[in-house]
């Protein structure tokens, strides 16, 4: 029976947080639409907020209201799987679904992008995540604040660039606002209203989470960092795959990508500082090790764009050998 507690707690976790970044995403980008602020722009900054954000809503509530190890652990390992989890599976998922929609007829089996901006968005996560790489081996606190700085500061940049006024906008049609389907423009009022219970529904979500993470690995005599490393960014990263993939299917691939690449910058930059301020950095060799696959999968794809000005679907697609040697690792030790 406490299993099966556990297990049901864990999904209501899943449900409540889901719910709540659905809420909260077609909130804002309602909001991005009213202000008249670039699709691309909503795309890669606000959706990508949005959908980071129960990933970035865990490791506040472990890190800054939790008061043990466990949950320290659980915060760190939301904090470090979602790149992992972005990097070396969910873009590869998307290669592989643009080949399976180019076989069955529905689009040509080349990512249409603007290089230019992905290799913007993978160049400022690879420069963040060296940062919090190379922190993991430097004890010092005074470092690790001036490192968080740093990393917030260069997120801030990033946003300054994608506000940028650009050429060639992808256009798209938003769904109707969860809260008001009927209406073709919502008021402001509706949408901060939607908004904030979204966001009240992401917190909730990562309360439960974290209880369930630290009671599971208790449990099971398991490390809840490897629950938060493996279980929660597969949770938490749904409303990023879902996006994507449908925006992939709708043949918007600048979209699809920018949602995923935008998330990644984000991830390796705030979350990250986060866990600098709020934490020791102490980095067990097993969360060590996913920090080093992601840059390494990252590397790969900057390469294939510097060198052939495009992804190869095939190629980016075998980026997710990273995530299940990994994955097979641990099940094997």
């Amino acid at each position: 029976m406490t299993v099966l507690y556990y297990v049901l707690l864990f999904l209501v976790s899943v449900v409540v947080t889901l719910g709540g970044c659905a809420l909260f995403t077609n909130a804002i980008e309602w909001f991005g639409k009213r202000r008249g602020i670039s699709e691309g722009a909503v795309g890669s900054v606000f959706a990508a907020i949005g959908t980071t954000l129960p990933e970035t809503s865990i490791p506040i509530i472990a890190i800054f209201f939790g008061d043990s190890h466990e949950e320290v652990e659980v915060g760190l390992g939301a904090i470090l799987g979602a790149p992992f989890m972005l990097s070396t599976l969910v873009l590869p998922i998307l290669a592989i679904l643009l080949l399976l929609y180019a076989r069955a007829g529905k689009r040509t089996a080349q990512f249409h992008l603007n290089y230019r901006e992905v290799l913007t968005d993978l160049t400022f996560f690879m420069i963040g995540y060296f940062i919090a790489l190379g922190c993991a081996f430097v004890p010092s606190k005074l470092i690790h604040f001036i490192a968080a700085g740093v990393l917030v500061c260069l997120y801030i940049y990033y946003m300054k660039l994608k506000f940028a006024p650009a050429d060639g906008e992808e256009g798209g049609e938003l769904e109707p606002l969860i809260f008001d389907k009927h209406a073709a423009t919502p008021s402001y009022a509706m949408i901060g209203f939607q908004s904030f219970l979204g966001l009240g529904g992401l917190i909730l979500g990562a309360h439960l989470f974290v209880m369930a993470a630290e009671s599971m690995a208790g449990l099971f005599a398991m490390s809840p960092l490897i629950l938060a490393l493996l279980i929660a960014p597969l949770a938490t990263e749904l409303p990023e795959m879902s996006n994507s993939f449908l925006w992939l299917y709708r043949k918007k691939d600048r979209l699809a990508v920018a949602n995923v690449t935008g998330a990644m910058v984000f991830q390796g930059t705030f979350p990250v500082a986060l866990g600098l301020i709020g934490t020791e950095w102490v980095i067990a060799s097993s969360a060590l090790t996913t920090m080093i696959l992601a840059v390494q999968a990252v590397g790969l794809c900057l390469l294939q764009i510097l060198i052939g000005g495009r992804w190869r679907p095939w190629l980016l697609a075998a980026g997710a050998a990273f995530y299940i040697g990994y994955t097979v690792h641990l099940y094997v030790n």
